[in-house]
């Protein structure tokens, strides 16, 4: 996998398209950050996935467990009116 900035990417697009079209993956960065992927149009490879296959992020073994949500009682519902009185009274 071949890493090129932005710059040089624009200034030489044809050679990075020929590399990707033999099957090479290409990483571009703008000021040292990786921004985008250059895959092989055959390749459904994420971000992540490669990311993992490159180990630079781990896997989650199981997947994360939420708290369960408690049920709010909901409010008697209003009208506009008796809210603008609510409001005056509070003056």
């Amino acid at each position: 996998m071949e890493r090129v900035g932005i710059r040089e990417l624009r200034q030489h697009a044809s050679r990075y398209v020929e590399r990707v079209k033999a099957g090479e993956v290409v990483e571009v960065t703008e000021r040292g950050k990786l921004v985008a992927l250059l895959v092989p149009p055959g390749e459904t490879r994420t971000f992540r996935d490669q990311a993992i296959a490159d180990r630079r992020l781990i896997a989650a073994s199981t997947p994360p467990s939420l708290p369960q949500r408690r049920a709010v009682p909901a409010r008697a519902p209003s009208t506009a009116a008796a809210l603008a009185a609510e409001r005056r009274d509070d003056r």
